[in-house]
C-alpha cells in the first residue's frame, strides 16, 4: 500500500528501531505497555519485536510499583509537527494535517475496491464507504 520508493527508508528505520529494541532487551527492560490484559493473557508480548513501537521514545518509562521500565512511543505533536513543515517546505497552498493524510489514506484505501480484499467488514474504513 506504500509507495515503493518508501519502502528503503521505512526498512533502514525499522532496521535502526530494532537495533534500539535489542540493546533495551539486553540491558533487561526492552518491553511496551500493553492494551487491556494482553500482558497477562501473553507474557512474552510487551518484550516482543512484534509489539514494539515503530517510533518509540528516547527516554524510557519505569512502573513505581513493579520496577519494569521500556518504552513508549513519541509524541504526537512531533509527528504533527514534522508534517507541519513537510506542508511548509512543499509550499502547498491547501491546508493539510496528520488527519488529511489519514482520509486520503482512506480514501485511497476505498477507490481501491476488490484489490483490498483483507479490509474486515465491519472496519470503520467500510462503515464510512461512500455509495458507488
Amino acid at each position: 500500500m506504500l509507495s515503493e520508493s518508501l519502502n528503503p527508508p521505512l526498512n533502514d528505520h525499522l532496521r535502526r528501531v530494532k537495533a534500539i529494541h535489542q540493546k533495551d532487551l539486553d540491558s533487561g527492560w526492552g518491553r511496551v505497555l500493553m492494551p487491556n490484559a494482553l500482558d497477562r493473557k501473553y507474557p512474552n508480548a510487551p518484550t516482543d519485536w512484534r509489539w514494539q513501537w515503530v517510533f518509540p521514545q528516547e527516554n524510557r518509562w519505569k512502573n513505581k510499583k513493579t520496577g519494569k521500565e521500556g518504552r513508549h512511543h513519541i509524541d504526537e505533536s512531533l509527528v504533527q509537527k514534522a508534517v507541519r513543515d513537510a506542508v511548509a517546505k512543499a509550499q502547498l497552498t491547501k491546508r493539510a494535517t496528520c488527519h488529511t493524510l489519514r482520509h486520503s489514506f482512506v480514501t485511497h484505501l476505498l477507490d481501491g475496491g476488490p484489490r483490498y480484499p483483507n479490509t474486515p467488514k465491519n472496519s470503520w474504513v467500510t462503515k464510512t464507504q461512500k455509495p458507488r
